[in-house]
């Protein structure tokens, strides 16, 4: 596959994954929250199970329990990052929620450094500063702006830059990505299912109302666009990767507006371009230093 074909792929995958927050959006006109994480969920786990079952025949050892008590860890960040982004959606626009999620590119070196005692790359801090005045620039000048579900998208960073970090210390324990991924969206779905039975409302006629944005989002979103990433990330750079798996976002807050009709002025946009800006350079200025001083 040649380097563009391979970045086609990667921009496909964030277009995916961007209208995937419509469809969280729209979907909870019909369904509740819950009810919505838990079922996509489901349905990504009958998904990916195939792939888990190939790729445990060429696996060289066998899952530790040690392995499961992480993957199950990983699977409940995963339900804390899914819960608090899909609760979020009902009291804020797409729009936000794409560009804060996309936050998780900066938080998880700050977890690195506070949880794992790694040093940082000098990069962090400024990303970092960029993305809260981004942040406030989003909220019109003022965080008292910011509704709780921007909050609750801040929180939901957070879970995805734990789960992240998590994940990448199991993939290095157990080289088996198939099955970390099938194991968070099992974990994620029956910790849905089993809080949505408690509090939520159910019938058939709204799973059917939903079942639209419910497939999308458990196929889509979570099959097809994670073999996409998968696939290009091995013909392409990892700068170029970051740069089209970041337009995630860009994505978002397009279909928000074409979609759902969601604008903001021109203070609540360049927030948006900051907080952008401050992914990209978590991403790339460490791998762009690293092969200058390689050529050096």
């Amino acid at each position: 596959m040649s380097r563009i074909q391979a970045n086609l792929l990667l921009l496909l995958a964030a277009a995916i994954w961007g209208g995937g927050f419509v469809a969280q959006s729209t979907a909870m006109k019909a369904i509740g929250p819950l009810w919505f994480i838990g079922l996509r969920f489901a349905v990504a786990t009958m998904v990916v199970l195939p792939f888990v079952w190939m790729e445990s025949r060429k696996a060289a050892k066998p899952l530790t329990s040690r392995n499961w008590l992480l993957l199950a860890l990983i699977g409940i960040t995963l339900f804390g990052g899914a819960a608090t982004q899909q609760l979020g959606l009902l009291t804020t626009t797409v729009t936000n929620s794409s560009f804060i999620t996309g936050l998780y590119v900066v938080f998880v070196p700050v977890i690195a450094v506070v949880f794992l005692r790694r040093a940082p790359h000098w990069i962090i801090w400024p990303a970092a500063l960029m993305a809260l005045c981004g942040i406030y620039l989003l909220s019109g000048g003022s965080f008292s702006r910011l509704t709780d579900g921007d909050f609750l998208t801040v929180i939901c960073a957070l879970f995805w830059a734990a789960q992240i970090t998590l994940a990448g210390s199991a993939v290095n324990e157990t080289g088996r990505p198939l099955a970390i991924s099938a194991m968070q969206f099992a974990v994620t779905a029956v910790l849905a299912l089993a809080v949505a039975a408690a509090i939520e409302p159910i019938s058939i006629a709204a799973i059917h109302a939903a079942l639209g944005e419910i497939l999308y989002v458990g196929i889509f979103s979570s099959g097809l666009a994670f073999a996409l990433q998968v696939i290009g990330q091995r013909y392409t750079t990892a700068p170029q990767a970051a740069i089209f798996l970041s337009s995630e976002a860009l994505f978002g807050a397009s279909l928000g507006a074409l979609f759902l009709g969601e604008t903001m002025g021109p203070v609540g946009y360049a927030g948006c371009a900051l907080m952008f800006a401050a992914m990209l350079a978590v991403e790339l200025v460490p791998e762009l230093v690293r092969r200058r001083n390689a050529t050096a």
